[in-house]
């Protein structure tokens, strides 16, 4: 049975087209969301609500007590500034990426099947060894925001770009 796994980055506070993208992910039948941090605020978290989503903190979540709080409270997870899961026999784990020294640790480790993360804006997808390497995009700084859907177990990755709903 194939599962589908949400993920983006660098939503920054905006609520907009973080609520498009929660869309898209309903429309797609998303079971799980990865969040690779800069989330920029609580109503970010709280956007989620009903899908199992999984926050990382990125280098610009400075409300980090609220941000805990919030994800409690709202049923999600907040793994701090580094986060894994095994799911559909994948092992999976996401960061920020502004951790550099964290960043190419996990990524030459092998361990990982899909390692997620942000930080940088730009979308990128390519295989490193065995590990899928995935940056979903961003919010901010970019001409159309993006989002990534993971199908597992085959780690097949589609890129959606996101139009605010007004």
């Amino acid at each position: 049975m194939m599962s589908k796994l949400g993920v983006l980055s660098d939503t920054h506070g905006r609520l907009t087209e973080t609520l498009a993208a929660v869309r898209i992910f309903r429309e797609q039948a998303v079971a799980k969301i990865i969040h690779c941090g800069d989330i920029g605020g609580a109503a970010i978290i709280r956007a989620f609500q009903g899908i199992e989503t999984h926050f990382v903190f990125g280098n610009n979540d400075f409300e980090r007590d609220l941000l805990r709080i919030t994800a409690t409270e709202n049923g999600h997870i907040l793994h701090e500034w580094f986060g894994s899961l095994e799911w559909e026999g994948k092992k999976i784990c996401f960061m920020h990426g502004h951790r550099q020294n964290q960043f190419a640790t996990e990524l030459d480790s092998g361990h990982w099947d899909l390692m997620c993360y942000g930080h940088s804006h730009i979308p990128l997808l390519q295989m490193h060894g065995n590990t899928l390497l995935l940056n979903p995009g961003a919010f901010q700084r970019v001409a159309v925001p993006q989002i990534a859907i993971v199908t597992l177990p085959e780690l097949i990755v589609e890129s959606f770009s996101v139009a605010p709903i007004f």
